[in-house]
């Protein structure tokens, strides 16, 4: 499934003009309920990534959670990303920034973006030269994020690039009995604003039947909607490219 899904992702991308990195975890380390998917494991979800990389031609994202776990998928992976609830975390920032990996920071749902040099000054301290932030929603109230547009210009005036999560960012965390929820179809709409604002890449997780996906589902957005959602998203990052300075 993974190098299907890498497979189709890396051409709808190419069709798209886009550069292209599939991500995929290992572990879901944060599941709302014990009882949550979680994933394969390091071993045997680095073994997949890495044929991914080789079989469908693909640069992979993946989370880590534990330096020890940073040290061994920076063997593998070309982008090691720190979990938003993580992302404060010293010694994981230093030890991604020691891989010499490219790192992306989701930012936290709680934090503000003038908290984010602080996260950068981490990274970049110990040694990282590459790396990304990624806005995936703030906490509003129960169950409840938004999205800070003029966060996304604040966060670029940094010097880094800024990405977009569209689907984590419509997410209702734990709001579905032990599970958290979400609403797919209002994703596309926060991507074009992230867009039009001028953002320097999308977030977006897809299945090819997010119903049946044992993690994030309803958040998810099918595949076959995704060619016309990054069509739009192009145009309007075209329009949008000269906004954030």
């Amino acid at each position: 499934m993974i190098l299907r899904h890498a497979e189709r992702l890396a051409e709808m991308a190419r069709a798209a003009g886009m550069p292209f990195l599939f991500k995929s975890s290992y572990d879901k380390a944060n599941r709302t309920s014990r009882g949550s998917f979680r994933g394969p494991g390091l071993d045997e979800g680095l073994r997949i990534l890495e044929k991914a990389q080789h079989e469908a031609g693909v640069a992979v994202l993946t989370d880590v959670h534990t330096v020890e776990e940073a040290r061994t998928a920076g063997e593998v992976i070309d982008v090691l990303q720190i979990p938003a609830f993580l992302c404060r975390q010293t010694d994981l920032l230093e030890a991604v920034a020691k891989t010499g990996r490219c790192v992306n920071v989701k930012k936290g749902q709680f934090l503000a973006p003038d908290d984010m040099p602080y996260i950068i000054d981490k990274v970049t301290g110990s040694g990282g030269t590459r790396l990304m932030l990624t806005e995936r929603g703030t906490t509003f109230g129960y169950h409840r994020l938004v999205v800070d547009y003029t966060g996304l210009v604040q966060m670029a005036g940094y010097g880094w690039p800024v990405v977009f999560d569209a689907t984590h960012s419509v997410q209702s965390p734990g709001g579905a009995s032990g599970r958290t929820g979400g609403d797919r179809q209002m994703a596309p709409f926060l991507a074009y604003a992230a867009a039009a604002v001028g953002v320097d890449g999308l977030f977006v997780e897809v299945h090819e039947s997010p119903d049946q996906a044992p993690s994030d589902g309803p958040n998810m957005l099918t595949l076959d909607e995704l060619p016309a959602m990054l069509a739009k998203f192009c145009d309007l990052r075209r329009i949008g490219s000269g906004n954030i300075v």
